[in-house]
């Protein structure tokens, strides 16, 4: 393993979408004990460098690999599918029918509850995207459908913040 080693062989664990969060969580503690800069504190300075070198390598891998989306799209990067989230907008039309639809009831949300409403519908559709990033990743693997089905859940998380701004204000 070195710095160049990829997120999952990092971890040690096969790359696929569906990850144990739990033993992802408890290889990411081995690792930052064993490479903590603080445990190599008396070391020479080429030896504190590399432990600081992998410390944050360790923490990158970490971060991308436990947001189930930094995952997805890593994994179309590995397999050579660029996500294209700035160039690449296009989406089906039901899609952005719903998008609109959500738009316009997020504007037109008066209360709390509205907005609450909204949010839960909103969580629900996120937790069915994921679903079907697994299916696509791990069973289809069929990495240009998968970076389509992130661009749309970019989409969707970015609105899920706009709800919780709204909630925030109505709360207000």
């Amino acid at each position: 393993m070195n710095l160049q080693s990829n997120d999952f062989e990092i971890f040690g664990i096969a790359p696929a979408f569906a990850v144990d969060r739990a033993a992802l969580d408890e290889r990411w503690k081995a690792l930052q004990r064993e490479a903590h800069p603080d445990r190599h504190a008396s070391a020479d300075a080429q030896t504190q460098r590399q432990a600081m070198q992998w410390s944050v390598r360790i923490n990158e891998a970490y971060q991308r690999l436990k947001d189930p989306l930094k995952r997805a799209a890593y994994l179309c990067e590995l397999h050579g599918v660029a996500i294209e989230a700035e160039n690449n907008t296009a989406m089906p039309a039901a899609f952005l029918m719903q998008q609109m639809a959500w738009r316009e009831a997020l504007e037109e949300a008066g209360s709390a509850a509205a907005a609450e409403d909204l949010a839960d519908e909103v969580a629900a559709a996120r937790r069915a995207m994921l679903a079907q990033l697994q299916v696509t990743a791990d069973e289809r693997h069929d990495f240009a459908a998968l970076a389509g089905q992130v661009r749309a859940l970019m989409f969707v998380e970015r609105f899920a913040h706009d709800v919780e701004a709204r909630l925030d204000q109505l709360g207000q």
